[in-house]
């Protein structure tokens, strides 16, 4: 089964280098890309350098690719049923910088049911609140992520509850 999930934010106009700080923040001490106040906090052993390796709770990969303040591109290691990479990019080309995040994998054997069902929602979530953030900081505004439905609490609380 392949999978192209893809999350985007137009970000305010001018804020293309602030943007490209949060990228060579994440993972880091003053990472304030990613929304590790209601997610597990990403971790990298070597920084953002190719070759590093960490993840989020369950979630292992490396960095494969990374383009100081524009690219940074991982691939999954772990859950082995998930093949495929996922990055964080900044497009500059328009009007307004944008700020995404692309996945593109393979589900294989039980991630084929655990992607839409489990996975996915949790992802999306995820995503969105760190694009929140992103907003936020950039125009200095209050992080106010939105409300998760009621799926996603209670993939969450299930979670917690079976690990």
């Amino acid at each position: 089964m392949r999978i192209e999930n893809i999350h985007e934010r137009a970000l305010p106009a001018g804020t293309a280098t602030a943007v490209g700080g949060l990228i060579e923040g994440l993972a880091g001490a003053d990472d304030r890309l990613w929304p590790h106040d209601r997610w597990p906090a990403m971790r990298l052993d070597a920084g953002l350098r190719r070759g590093s390796r960490g993840g989020h709770g369950p979630i292992r990969y490396e960095v494969v690719e990374h383009q100081p303040g524009c690219l940074v591109r991982f691939r999954f290691l772990s859950p082995t049923t998930l093949v495929g990479k996922h990055a964080y990019e900044l497009n500059t080309n328009g009007t307004v910088p944008v700020l995404r995040l692309v996945l593109r994998a393979r589900a294989e054997g039980r991630m084929r049911w655990q992607w839409p069902l489990l996975v996915k929602p949790l992802h999306d979530a995820l995503i969105e609140d760190s694009l929140d953030r992103a907003v936020a900081t950039v125009s200095a505004t209050t992080y106010k992520p939105e409300r998760w439905s009621w799926r996603v609490c209670g993939l969450r609380w299930l979670s917690r509850t079976l690990l």
